[in-house]
C-alpha cells in the first residue's frame, strides 16, 4: 500500500482543517515546496496536494504553488480540489501532476470525468459525511452514498477512488474501516483511504482490510504528521511490510 503525505494549501501555505471546517484551520508552514521535499526525503513515493481555496471556488488559486511542487520532487503528485473542467484538469496535467482529483465535478458531470481518464490518470474524490458524498470543499450534500456513486464509475477507465471521511479528517481518532471494506466490495478499482490517520497501529488496521481478496492500493495522511504522531519513514516501512 503507498503512503500520500499530504500538503493542503490555502492561500499558499501548508494548512490542516478538522473535519473540513474552513474555520478551524491549523498553519503548519510557508514552504509548500519544501515540505514536499522533506516528505520525499524521507522516503515518500507520492505526494498528495489539495487547494482547499480552489475547492470552494472552483478557481484554480494555487496553481502556481502545485505546479512548483510537481517541479520540484522526483515522485509523482496526485492533486484535487476545485478542477470542474477539462481546462482545469489540463492546466495541471500539463505542470507535471501525474494523477488529478476530481470531486465535485465527477458528481454533476460524470462526462468530464470519462473523457478526461482515456487520456490520464484521473481519481474520483469520495468525500463523505455519515456515509453521503458531499460537493464544494466538504460544504453541500449530494444525497447519494460513496458506494452508490463508486459503482456509478464501473468501467469508465478511473484510475482511483480517493475516499475520506470528514468527520474524521484532522481527528487523528482513526480511520473509517467499515465504509472503506464497503467500497473495496463494490468496485474493482483503486481504493486511497483518507482522514483520521493518527498512529502506526490506524495504518496496520488499513493495511489489514480485505475484500474479495482486495485490499486498499493506498492511504491518505497529513496531521499525524505534522503534528509529530507519525514519522513519515515509519509509516513507508509499515506500509511495506518492513515493520
Amino acid at each position: 500500500m503507498d503512503l500520500y503525505p499530504a500538503i493542503d494549501l490555502r492561500d499558499g501555505r501548508c494548512v490542516r482543517l478538522l473535519q473540513g471546517d474552513y474555520a478551524q484551520e491549523t498553519v503548519y508552514g510557508d514552504d509548500p515546496v519544501g515540505q514536499a521535499l522533506a516528505f520525499v526525503e524521507a522516503g515518500a513515493r507520492w505526494i498528495h496536494v489539495v487547494d482547499l481555496d480552489a475547492a470552494r471556488t472552483g478557481i484554480g488559486e494555487n496553481r502556481a504553488v502545485v505546479a512548483a511542487i510537481a517541479r520540484a520532487v522526483p515522485v509523482p503528485v496526485q492533486t484535487g480540489g476545485g478542477v470542474r473542467s477539462v481546462e482545469a484538469a489540463q492546466a495541471l496535467f500539463d505542470a507535471g501532476v501525474e494523477r488529478v482529483v476530481i470531486g465535485t465535478a465527477a458528481l454533476r458531470d460524470p462526462d468530464l470525468v470519462v473523457a478526461l481518464a482515456r487520456q490520464h490518470r484521473v481519481a474520483v474524490g469520495l468525500d463523505a459525511k455519515s456515509g453521503e458524498v458531499a460537493t464544494d470543499g466538504w460544504l453541500v450534500g449530494s444525497g447519494r452514498t460513496v458506494a452508490e456513486v463508486a459503482d456509478s464509475f464501473s468501467g469508465a477507465g478511473v484510475d482511483a477512488f480517493v475516499v475520506t471521511d470528514i468527520r474524521r479528517d484532522g481527528t487523528l481518532s482513526g480511520p473509517d474501516v467499515v465504509g472503506l471494506a464497503e467500497v473495496l466490495e463494490v468496485t474493482e478499482t483503486d481504493v486511497i483511504a483518507s482522514g483520521g490517520v493518527g498512529s502506526l497501529d490506524d495504518l496496520r488496521e488499513l493495511d489489514r482490510i480485505e475484500v474479495k481478496g482486495r485490499r486498499l492500493s493506498g492511504v491518505i495522511a497529513g496531521k499525524a504528521f505534522y503534528e509529530g504522531r507519525v514519522d513519515v519513514g515509519a509509516a513507508v516501512a509499515v506500509l511495506d511490510g518492513a515493520s
